[in-house]
This record gives C-alpha cells, structure tokens and sequence, in this order.
C-alpha cells in the first residue's frame, strides 16, 4: 500500500542533490533528549501514539513518510508530516503534552538520498557531503540538517530509503 509523502516540485540536480521547493505541511512533532538512535526511537513511538488515535478525538490519521528527525539547540526533534488534506485547524489536539502541532511554511530544500543505517555516524557522513556539495554551488543552508527515514524498522537496512535535507536560503 503507498503511504503519502509530501508534494515538492525538482528545481534542480547536481549529484546526488535534489533541490525542492517543498509546500506548506503540518507535523506532529516531539521534543527528545538522549542519544541519536534512542531518541529517535522514542519520538517515533509519542507521534506514532498521536497517529493511532491517542488524541482528544482518538481519530486515527493516515500515516505518511518520511519520519523527520533534527537536533536543536542540544535536543532531537520528531515529526510525522500530517496528510495533505489535514488541516491545522481541523487536526485534534494530542493527549500527549509532549507533542505539539505546528505549521511548516513553504520552503526550498536540498535533499541527498541514501541506503542504509539510521546510525548517527552515517547521517552526519551524509551531513557533511550535502554541506560540502551545496558550498560547492554557492548555495548557502540556513536551520538544521534534518534526517528523512521512508521505510519501516523491519525492511533491511540495505533496501532503506534515507535523505538527509537542508533548508536554503
């Protein structure tokens, strides 16, 4: 069954690098501390809780890929990407307080995909070859890289869909 990902529109490709111009989304996103793969875990299983109906309405809503996962400011960060047709307004509140709704403007992104691991070291591997690609072209990022996981924990690490991505200027 194909599960939903956001609409972007290709601008450009050097590489391995996609540039996107993504539209607005809403996310369910959580705040985790702990190491990379732990928390990783962790926020999955409180915004997947929201998903499965663990709110005000217990509304199961469709799941999407990709998983997102940034750190800021020294904590992870967890987010669902909401389906296109939920709206921030319509969307129930979660009953857990530890995720929170929010809207994502319209951005350009950069995007490099990948297989493998969720493993910090080879995210920031793929961290910095993006970063290194995008100086190259003069294109200057601004926020954090952000890890894009498409697959489910049970297909091989070898067939995963992974991104790293990187909002521009």
């Amino acid at each position: 069954m194909a599960v939903e990902e956001p609409k972007f529109e290709i601008l450009e490709r050097f590489g391995d690098v996609e540039i996107r111009q993504y539209g607005p989304v809403v996310i369910a996103e959580t705040e985790v501390e702990g190491e990379f793969g732990a928390a990783g875990n962790e926020g999955f299983r409180r915004a997947a809780s929201y998903i499965f109906g663990g709110n005000q309405k217990n509304q199961k809503i469709n799941m999407t890929a990709p998983v997102l996962q940034e750190e800021k400011d020294g904590k992870k960060r967890v987010a669902f990407v909401m389906p296109q047709e939920e709206k921030f307004t319509t969307l129930p509140r979660p009953n857990d307080s530890r995720v929170n709704l929010k809207e994502v403007p319209a951005r350009k992104m950069a995007a490099l995909k990948y297989s493998g691991t969720w493993s910090e070291e080879r995210y920031q591997e793929k961290v910095k070859e993006l970063l290194d690609l995008l100086k190259s072209k003069n294109l200057k990022s601004k926020g954090e890289p952000v890890l894009a996981r498409y697959n489910p924990p049970w297909i091989p690490w070898f067939l995963r869909r992974n991104e790293v991505l990187i909002e521009l200027e």
